[in-house]
């Protein structure tokens, strides 16, 4: 392509020209690692920054979400190896890399195993919460799968004897990293959960790179413990170390050590603690008797129970009043009768005929035995009988004499 000031050529077509001349280099497979991804959810195209590990060099690449999406979960400081090719950007003359195909190299890829394994695992539910059992305030028999004579076999060990110098712990030493370590560890943990002694199970080993800890990742021996009845701790490693067994054990203890202190309590701390409960109980006790005496002597206190016969002489004199007035009542009642009876017996004897024969009055009746009223009754030479007071007379009428004005009679003789 010739050029010169007087017949430059334009930028786009030499733009095109480099572009051209680098795609035509091919796809090349690279290692690198990732330090930054740009995920757009609204685009097809994925932005990722690749550095040498070795080299202060860095490229941008563009990949489809496809190809990220199968490299399975990134994150930044990921070793990948990438199927790249060099193109330019036609609009900004930029140097980037189309990549292809992605796939996690070293730990990386073994991180991304391990992470698709763990999804795997937990959409069938072996990492439900509700799946988790309780571990025993203080087991019969603690069972113990770790390496022989390793630092953590120690650390549990000294640990528990120091808290709880009675426990009995049944060791099952396996290997605990290599090909062979994840069928040891399934085995050993197989033969406690069938040891009726046994009421939990811790599964300890040390720290170590990634590569070491693979076994406890296993998927074997993932679903082994999901299926073991009795209850699983996790003691893997150090704090930052999480394999999947952390995940579906009963309990994550972050080292050896604190494994111990979540299986057995501290005889120290237990005896204090029964001590501080002995004092309030009998603390409790004392105050409950105390409270009751104090009642009971207020009840005792009371003037029924001083004298139980005094509520009684308050109903008696009561009593006493009522017979007293019922008897004024009856006496009352029997004047007031009396006296009606009296009074009538008198208006009887006022009304009667001795009373009246009495006073010097007679009655006459004529032969027939029929009261005479009236001079009109009789004739002259009659015989009439004459009742007084004291006897009967018989007496002749001689001579009748009507009176002119008829003289009254008492009301009380009529």
């Amino acid at each position: 392509m010739e050029s010169s000031p007087e017949q430059p050529q334009s930028l786009a077509r030499v733009v095109r020209a480099v572009k051209g001349w680098v795609e035509r280099l091919g796809a090349i497979w690279v290692e690198a690692q990732v330090i930054e991804i740009r995920r757009r959810a609204d685009a097809s195209t994925q932005f990722l920054t690749l550095r040498d590990p070795f080299a202060e060099v860095s490229a941008t690449v563009t990949c489809s979400r496809a190809v990220l999406d199968a490299a399975g979960p990134l994150t930044e400081g990921t070793t990948v190896t990438a199927l790249v090719r060099p193109t330019v950007w036609s609009t900004t003359s930029r140097l980037s890399f189309e990549c292809s195909e992605l796939r996690p190299s070293g730990e990386g890829r073994l991180l991304a195993q391990i992470e698709q394994r763990k999804r795997l695992l937990q959409a069938e539910g072996l990492f439900d919460p509700a799946r988790k059992k309780r571990l025993p305030v203080l087991p019969r028999a603690i069972g113990l799968v770790t390496g022989k004579d390793s630092a953590a076999e120690r650390d549990v060990v000294t640990n528990i004897r120091l808290r709880w110098p009675g426990a009995t712990i049944l060791t099952r030493h396996t290997l605990v990293q290599g090909p062979s370590a994840a069928a040891e560890v399934i085995a050993a943990v197989a033969s406690l959960d069938a040891d009726p002694r046994v009421e939990v199970i811790i599964i300890a080993r040390g720290g170590g790179s990634l590569e070491d800890l693979l076994p406890f990742s296993d998927e074997g021996l993932v679903r082994a413990v999901a299926a073991c009845g009795t209850p699983v701790v996790s003691a893997i490693g150090h704090e930052p170390d999480t394999p999947i067994l952390d995940l579906v054990a009963d309990l994550r203890a972050s080292t050896p050590t604190d494994a111990a202190k979540r299986v057995v309590p501290d005889v120290a701390d237990e005896l204090l603690a029964l001590a501080q409960a002995t004092r309030r109980m009998r603390g409790a006790v004392a105050t409950r008797i105390e409270r009751e005496q104090n009642w009971l002597d207020q009840v005792r206190s009371r003037p029924v129970l001083r004298d139980p016969t005094g509520g009684l002489d308050v109903h008696a004199e009561r009593l006493t009043g009522l017979q007293a007035r019922l008897a004024q009542a009856v006496d009352r009642r029997l004047e007031r009768e009396q006296m009606s009876l009296t009074h009538a017996v008198q208006r009887v004897r006022a009304m009667s005929p001795k009373a009246t024969l009495d006073r010097g009055y007679a009655i006459l009746v004529d032969g027939a035995g029929t009261t005479v009223t009236s001079v009109h009754d009789v004739d002259p030479d009659d015989d009439l009988l004459a009742h007084l007071a004291d006897g009967r007379l018989v007496i002749e009428v001689r001579d009748v004499e009507p009176d002119p004005v008829p003289i009254p009679v008492p009301p009380e003789e009529r």
